[in-house]
């Protein structure tokens, strides 16, 4: 009995790739035009594809404006890091205009929490979801992210929430050490003080957010070089 199935098992997966060996012939042979001998190059010009005038789109040149499916856009000339620092400086800003702005909460601590919990949840629904969408096969935006993981994980929402809570403690630290430095070296006896808003918050938190990733990013190579040292040792030994 188990023999006749095996066997079916067999017959079955032949078939199967024979079927597809066919489809695969037909479709060179039509790439190629060999079934049709009247068979007409395929057109590139925007007026043939859209059934538009040809004479409202030509270029400055007189010449037919064709589409062009290896023309690299302009958005994807703009290196990695400046688009990946620039989304999340810009949600940072709002975030700071949005809720220490508009809800004006009077106790330090409790507008810290607030704002660091709703940045964390902004990153874990909007800004690495929007990583994950402008990434490569390369995954170049994994090196921006804390918790750069291909899959949406339940736990994450909430060490995103901790975590930029953390972020926020440190940018509070940076205010700090800003009034302080200021004051140290200013030539007047009036106590200069730095307010909050949305650029130099923007620019406190990308840069805290990126020393704690780099920070990350060390400690993991570090563990798979340790890693690879130890296989590398197995084998020789």
């Amino acid at each position: 009995m188990s023999k006749k199935k095996k066997k079916f098992k067999e017959t079955t997966i032949e078939d199967f790739y024979d079927l597809r060996l066919d489809k695969v012939d037909e479709l060179v042979a039509a790439l190629k035009g060999d079934e049709d001998e009247n068979a007409q190059e395929i057109s590139f010009n925007v007026s043939d594809c859209t059934g538009e005038s040809a004479d409202e789109n030509r270029t400055r040149l007189g010449r037919q404006k064709q589409f062009d499916p290896y023309k690299v856009d302009k958005f994807s000339r703009i290196p990695t890091w400046i688009k990946a620092l620039f989304v999340k400086f810009w949600f940072a800003g709002a975030v700071c205009y949005f809720i220490m702005f508009g809800l004006r909460i009077s106790d330090r601590l409790d507008q810290l929490v607030l704002t660091g919990a709703v940045l964390g949840l902004i990153v874990d629904v909007l800004v690495n979801p929007l990583f994950r969408y402008m990434e490569s096969d390369r995954k170049e935006y994994n090196a921006y992210m804390m918790f750069p993981f291909p899959f949406k994980a339940f736990w994450t929402f909430f060490t995103n929430l901790i975590y930029y809570v953390l972020v926020l403690v440190c940018v509070n630290y940076c205010y700090l050490g800003l009034n302080e430095l200021i004051n140290c070296i200013k030539h007047t006896s009036d106590t200069i003080h730095v307010g909050v808003e949305p650029l130099l918050f923007g620019v406190f938190t990308v840069a805290c957010d990126m020393l704690f990733i780099g920070i990350k990013d060390g400690v993991v190579a570090l563990i798979k070089k340790l890693k690879n040292k130890k296989k590398e040792g197995a084998l020789n030994v």
